[in-house]
């Protein structure tokens, strides 16, 4: 699977970054979630695979498109896969013109990656050398000691991105009295995950509340990485929701670790920028065609692969621009 389907996967990350492009700027976060959304399903729906959307758009009531449950692909005859998709993480990343907006795809055989309920999630995401050494349960400074340990730096080498949100006024307190630095995000926690377990990109952990189902998909991408991460569902305030989240078999309770949440052993990571970021470029328009630049990760066997491609239009009178 990994290794028939990982370019098809990439051609729809680059078609649904180029869909939204255009709207870079505009101001419309509706506007640019839906032109990813609507280009990601017609790309996906000639794929040959069995497919099932089990981290979308919300459910089906709520969502047109890549709902949780639709059935994408050819269908029967072809592989089971369990995709989980963010079509534009960083909506308001790209409709203010702000970097760090991605468009993004995991897939892994059925079972391959977890169902998780849209709540927030407790998260800790560390690289290769940190694995193992950290715990979601320790003190933020316990931490940083250890990920400066594995390093080989000091404390106050350290860079952690945190989502800046009243509720982590406590957490940046807490890292700044450690001595470490922050990075403050207004979105993007799953494009900070990947870049904690990048080396050379100045990121060394994640700390924070932010979305479960971005953490699935953080999972998947920190898998193929050889990274971690350790999240815990945070409990919603509404009673219907809990009740739902518990129906699923979630434990708020619970520390689920990279293997929890993505215990496929076929997996395919598709991630195309939209804005310019840390560790993707956007698109880039010229006369005849479009300039785009991805990430394929793979599990078996391990790959990553960043890959720059010009997109030239049709025509013979045209000029490539590298």
């Amino acid at each position: 699977m990994e290794m028939s389907l990982s370019g098809e996967f990439l051609s729809v990350v680059e078609q649904a970054a180029i869909a939204c492009a255009v709207s870079i700027g505009n101001g419309n976060r509706k506007h640019s979630d839906w032109l990813a959304v609507e280009s990601m399903r017609k790309s996906m729906e000639h794929l040959p695979i069995d497919g099932t959307i089990v981290i979308g758009e919300g459910e089906r009531d709520e969502a047109p498109m890549l709902y949780v449950g639709e059935k994408l692909g050819l269908g029967m005859g072809h592989p089971a896969v369990d995709i989980a998709v963010d079509p534009l993480e960083g909506t308001n990343l790209c409709a203010t013109g702000a970097p760090n907006a991605i468009t993004v795809l995991a897939a892994s055989e059925k079972g391959g990656l977890l169902h998780a309920p849209d709540l927030y999630m407790q998260k800790l995401c560390v690289g290769p050398a940190s694995k193992g050494k950290v715990h979601l349960d320790a003190t933020p400074a316990e931490n940083l000691k250890a990920i400066a340990l594995a390093l080989h730096r000091k404390v106050s080498e350290l860079t952690v991105v945190v989502l800046d949100r009243p509720r982590h006024d406590d957490l940046i307190e807490a890292i700044r009295t450690a001595g470490a630095r922050i990075q403050l995000i207004g979105d993007g926690d799953l494009s900070a995950a990947i870049s904690a377990a990048v080396s050379g990109t100045g990121i060394h952990a994640v700390m924070g509340i932010g979305g479960a189902p971005e953490g699935v998909i953080s999972a998947a991408a920190l898998k193929c990485l050889g990274g971690e991460i350790q999240g815990r569902l945070v409990v919603d305030t509404n009673t219907a929701s809990r009740e739902k989240a518990e129906a699923m078999g979630v434990d708020f309770n619970r520390i689920y670790f990279t293997d929890d949440l993505a215990p496929g052993e076929h997996i395919v990571f598709a991630a195309c920028g939209v804005t310019r970021g840390n560790l993707l470029d956007g698109v880039h328009t010229f006369g005849d065609g479009v300039r785009t630049a991805s990430l394929i990760l793979n599990r078996h066997p391990r790959r990553v692969r960043f890959i720059d491609t010009v997109h030239v239009n049709e025509g013979e009178d045209i000029t490539v621009r590298f």
